[in-house]
């Protein structure tokens, strides 16, 4: 039987061609996001800069289940505890810190966009921690007095300086003058793309600002010392107070950020990975479905002259297999490109360290190729156990007339999508909001999506009925035979319904998630303030100074310096508190706050202070003059005082702290931004430029308008909206496939039916004229279906991110997601219509059913 299976794609090339193609998309589509998965679950941070460390340890970024946004220093002690380790030959502090060398008035490299500017800085270093990359001296000497410094290549060429040159570094903010002693090159390994500005080491710990701290340790083991065993000895040595890395895990200690990346792959991957095996499984089940129910009367004739049902089954499941094996191992390679692609767009959106390294191994390949073997071999599978325990008779009459469509298996596995489909729902409006809601809310369309689909026969009946007056009326006989056919052949119609629900409902669906996500952003990140101007440094960090500097310029009303972070409430035992922790925002004064305080006074936020949103006061059960203790950004637990309630514009709600306790446990140190409000009546273009004027002697400090505050927040935003929308084409863009491949596949089988029909007296046109009303009660049927699949996405969501049931999104997204599926139900009906109606009558009635 394995023979007569591959001689029959010979003479079955369309309904094979419909297979391959959606066995083809569907492996592409799950291996482009089994890459994003796996490079998600290896979280590969090769080390640059301390490459040359077998074992670095660093300050542990983890807080519970969460991730600490600023960078854990560790104590200058502690280099002196992991010296004394048995195996450590030398431990070696690092110290990093911001700096900008700068040129005629400009940083040499560019920190314009600040969505992934982080990664590429460059920083300020300690000489002793030059080997750990390991740097060699391409000319000159190492630093030797305060005043040296030495640059790597690129920004020694990129500043233009010769050794013994005066080069301008800004440090902190402030510009400062040393002199070019020697111009280092990297030896081998992966080039660390953050620039290195290397000072004495005394010098470094001054200038970084935390004099008593080092930022990580790197470890050179004595001869024959296991790096992994060594780690292991280290973290029981310091007893939980940093983390030892080893592997392509000691690029965390130089990007502590990079580790977030983790969590946004996974996520990412699991949200489009789970839609994208669904929907390739459930659309290639569905093709292949089909193309073997249109052999039914082939399979009733084979089983007439003696064929076993056993050889059916090994006949169907051996076409099946070859056909699947084939296309799933091609589809992977145009996967595995489309996953790089992807990657790459989530690290220019900044949601995915460049320090991070794609990986894409065996197992994303064979997940693709197995669930397209399960779907098909399944379909198969199912279909022909039907068709081999039908008699041969019964076969027969069934290839002419459909049997029962509500089997037991179609109702079982119709409720179990239609519930998962309203849980999901349900834990959307309930959940706390964060970035996992998307995940839970939008399979919620899918489930529905399928389960509506699997219960098509009996809709497709339903709107039948309603359409059947209106069609009668505008296309007479043809709409009228139109008609019949979607009734008696209710299973074959259900089959070509199916992908447009599908297309329908993620669609609209997704489409509309984003815009909801879009309203969802800024009415959170309006922020608490008022700002005309903002001053923002991309060197690090403003001068000591700068605020007064500003306050003094003519017509500026307000001013504050302005730090974000993110931290965590520590004590009391805070119920509403996601593994995100809360947004802190830090000030200075309260002119430029847009809010008002509830109680207390936004004018105390001084010390260690904070000022909480009413209703987040009252969860916790603290009021004014009570205390609570906040895990800061870098780790650190701060007792404040709430001096203050207020009510938040918006949905997410931030705690505001003083500026200056905020900005010390942030990586930098130091505020980067000044928010400036102008004075009633002052001219808006004097007042920025008297603010240029009075920053012009520190370079990389730039005025702009008020969208400086989320500029970079827009940026990423913006570019993840943009990877939804890719990711979201391409699985539209497999639906639309499955769509045509459906509908090219059922109209061509019916080559036969349309040759009797015109030697009946039928002429062409009423052929095209009832196929064409056939394609309007299948468009409709889909449409509703995916309308009500979207539905049960977008009204919970929008009640979780806006507060509201039905959200305020353009009317227009829908119509031209209407209009795309109508006419892509219409293109791929019509064409192989017309094409099969250019036969002879006779010639197509004598072709094979």
């Amino acid at each position: 039987m394995l023979s007569l299976a591959l001689s029959t794609l010979r003479y079955r090339k369309g309904g094979f061609v419909a297979t391959f193609v959606a066995m083809f998309f569907g492996a592409a589509l799950i291996m482009a996001c089994g890459g994003l998965m796996e490079s998600g679950v290896r979280d590969a941070v090769p080390a640059q800069r301390l490459a040359a460390a077998p074992v670095v340890v660093a300050g542990d970024q983890s807080y519970a289940s969460s991730r600490l946004a600023e960078r854990v220093r560790l104590d200058a002690g502690t280099v002196r505890e992991v010296a004394g380790v048995p195996g450590v030959r030398e431990a070696v502090p690092d110290i990093s810190f911001p700096v900008a060398v700068v040129r005629d008035g400009r940083p040499v490299t560019d920190l314009s966009d600040d969505v992934t500017r982080a990664d590429h800085r460059p920083l300020g270093h300690g000489w002793a921690s030059a080997r750990l990359a390991p740097y060699r001296l391409a000319k000159g000497a190492a630093p030797a007095a305060p005043g040296d410094v030495v640059l790597d290549a690129g920004l020694a060429a990129e500043a233009g300086a010769s050794l013994g040159d005066r080069v301008l570094v800004t440090v902190q903010g402030e510009p400062r003058e040393f002199r070019l002693t020697g111009v280092v090159r990297q030896d081998g390994g992966r080039d660390a793309f953050q620039p290195a500005v290397f000072f004495t080491d005394a010098q470094a710990r001054a200038l970084s600002g935390h004099p008593r701290a080092v930022d990580a340790i790197g470890v050179l083991p004595a001869a024959g010392t296991d790096a992994v065993a060594l780690g292991e000895r280290i973290e029981k040595q310091l007893g939980g107070k940093a983390v030892a890395l080893t592997g392509d895990q000691r690029g965390l200690a130089e990007f502590p950020k990079a580790a977030a990346s983790q969590r946004n792959l996974l996520m990412l991957a699991s949200i489009f990975g789970g839609w994208a095996v669904l929907v390739a499984m459930f659309g290639a089940s569905s093709t292949l479905g089909l193309t073997i129910r249109q052999r039914h009367r082939e399979m009733a004739l084979m089983k007439a002259i003696g064929t076993t049902p056993a050889q059916l089954r090994r006949m169907i499941l051996g076409e099946t297999l070859a056909v699947s094996l084939v296309a799933s191992v091609l589809g992977c390679l145009p996967g595995a490109l489309f996953g790089r692609l992807l990657f790459d767009k989530l690290v220019s959106a900044g949601i995915v360290s460049g320090a991070v390294e794609f990986r894409l191994g065996v197992l994303p390949g064979a997940v693709a190729v197995a669930a397209s073997l399960l779907a098909g071999v399944g379909a198969a599978y199912l279909t022909a156990r039907k068709i081999a325990r039908t008699r041969a008779t019964e076969a027969l009459a069934e290839s002419a007339m459909e049997g029962r469509w509500l089997t037991r298996a179609r109702i079982v596995w119709s409720v179990v999508f239609l519930v998962g489909g309203v849980a999901m729902a349900a834990t959307t409006m309930t959940m706390p909001v964060d970035d996992t809601t998307a995940g839970v809310a939008a399979p919620a369309c899918i489930f529905w999506a399928i389960g509506l689909a699997l219960l098509a026969p009996g809709f497709a009946k339903g709107v039948v009925a309603v359409l059947k007056v209106p069609l009668r009326a505008v296309s007479g006989l043809s709409g009228m035979l139109a008609v019949l056919n979607s009734r008696t052949h209710a299973q074959r119609m259900a089959a070509t319904i199916t992908p447009i629900v599908l297309l329908t409902g993620i669609a609209t669906g997704t489409l509309y998630m984003q815009q909801i996500e879009d309203a969802s952003n800024r009415a959170a990140h309006t922020g608490v303030l008022r700002a005309d101007d903002v001053l923002t440094s991309r060197t690090g960090g403003l001068a000591p100074g700068t605020l007064e500097k500003v306050r003094g310029v003519p017509g500026v009303a307000a001013a504050s310096e302005y730090v974000t972070s993110t931290g965590f409430v520590q004590e009391p035992k805070d119920s509403e508190q996601t593994d995100d922790g809360w947004t802190l925002q830090g000030v200075t004064g309260d002119g430029n706050l847009s809010v008002n305080a509830a109680a207390g006074s936004l004018a105390a936020l001084r010390g260690d202070s904070v000022a909480l949103p009413v209703e987040h006061a009252k969860s916790l059960g603290r009021g004014v003059g009570d205390t609570i203790t906040l895990r800061l950004g870098d780790g650190t637990p701060v007792k404040v005082k709430v001096v203050a309630t207020y009510r938040p514009e918006g949905l997410t709600t931030s705690l505001l702290l003083p500026a200056g306790l905020l900005a010390a446990h942030t990586t930098d140190g130091t505020p980067a931004q000044i928010v400036v409000r102008r004075a009633a009546g002052a001219d808006p273009g004097a007042v920025t430029a008297a603010l240029g004027a009075a920053v012009k002697d520190q370079p990389g400090v730039e005025v702009a308008g008020s969208e400086a505050l989320t500029a970079g927040r827009t940026a990423g935003q913006q570019q993840l909206a943009t990877i939804n929308y890719l990711v979201v084409g391409m699985i539209v863009g497999y639906t639309v496939i499955s769509v045509v491949n459906t509908l090219v596949s059922a109209t061509g089988r019916r080559r036969r039916e349309f040759g009797l029909q015109r030697l009946t007296g039928f002429t062409r046109r009423q052929v095209m004229t009832m196929m064409a009303a056939e394609s309007v009660l299948t468009a409709v049927t889909g449409i509703v279906l995916g309308s009500v699949a979207a539905a049960i996405t977008l009204f919970p969501y929008s009640v979780a991110k806006l507060d509201r049931v039905v959200p305020s999104v353009p009317v227009w997204i829908y119509w031209a997601v209407v209009a795309g599926a109508a006419v892509v139900t219409f293109a791929a009906t019509l064409l192989p219509t017309w094409r099969a109606t250019r036969f002879r009558p006779v010639e197509a009635a004598a072709s094979a059913a």
